[in-house]
């Protein structure tokens, strides 16, 4: 029972891991023991994430930039990653895109953005992974977590029209990779976020990106009366990638704060 919550020595792929929720999942994983390599599009960023997450919360986290908006980018992961790795215990599928914009000027490839980087990305990297999924499975189950959102089970306040459809179709794509895949002991679920101090919804309150500011205002809108935190997001990924969820299967857990539940 001791080792219930370990991930001691597993190996993860955290996209979208240089910033925000994908940052704050990776240096969970890394505290926890985990080697860790985190993925995004730009090059600069991602290098300077993993140095940093490394120096301090020590053990190994690798930089791996690559744009999973298409399939080359996600075929330049796949071939990276397995040049370094012959099996893949956890791939958090966190990398994603949202398009604001007036419901008239509504533009197809701001749309065409989402969907691709937060729906076919997530099911095309998770496919040209399974070898290494499978291999990681002999021995103990692999597991897949995506990242949806509470924007995937509530309407939205934002206009960010295809943002929430495109989370409500990670949602049941968990499901429907779950049942798939559950039978060669890959176990599949997702967290559906609410608020976190992210650039993305830095951007979605007005505070233009930036991160380091007074989270306190949003907060009080949340039922706890706070945004989450690393050890919130952390804890719960930690969780579904550990022992203790092993018979959690094909599930969307929303970290919010009771969000939706208040709703």
């Amino acid at each position: 029972m001791k080792d219930l919550f370990s991930i001691e020595g597993k190996v993860a792929l955290v996209t979208g891991g240089s910033r925000g929720i994908g940052e704050m999942i990776a240096a969970g994983f890394l505290a926890s023991g985990a080697k860790v390599y985190i993925s995004s599009r730009k090059k600069e960023v991602c290098d300077q994430t993993a140095e940093r997450l490394s120096t301090e919360y020590g053990g190994t986290c690798i930089s791996m930039p690559s744009d999973l908006s298409n399939i080359e980018g996600i075929d330049k992961l796949v071939n990276d990653i397995s040049q370094k790795e012959s099996k893949l215990d956890f791939l958090i599928n966190n990398a994603g895109a949202a398009w604001g914009a007036p419901i008239d000027e509504y533009p197809e490839n701001g749309w065409d953005k989402v969907m691709d980087t937060n729906v076919k990305g997530i099911f095309f990297l998770t496919q040209k992974l399974l070898p290494m999924l499978r291999s990681a499975a002999k021995e103990t189950p692999a597991r897949v977590v995506n990242i949806g959102s509470i924007d995937g089970l509530t309407s939205g306040s934002f206009e960010n029209f295809a943002y929430g459809p495109s989370k409500a179709a990670v949602h049941h794509l968990t499901r429907v990779l779950a049942a798939n895949l559950i039978s060669e002991n890959i176990i599949v679920n997702a967290i559906a976020p609410g608020p976190f101090p992210t650039w993305m919804l830095s951007t979605g309150v007005g505070f233009g990106g930036d991160t380091e500011v007074d989270w306190s205002e949003v907060g009080k809108a949340n039922p706890s009366g706070r945004v989450g935190d690393m050890k919130d997001i952390a804890g719960l990924a930690i969780f579904l990638c550990s022992r203790a969820s092993e018979y959690v299967v094909g599930q969307t857990i929303a970290c919010d704060g009771g969000s939706v539940a208040s709703k």
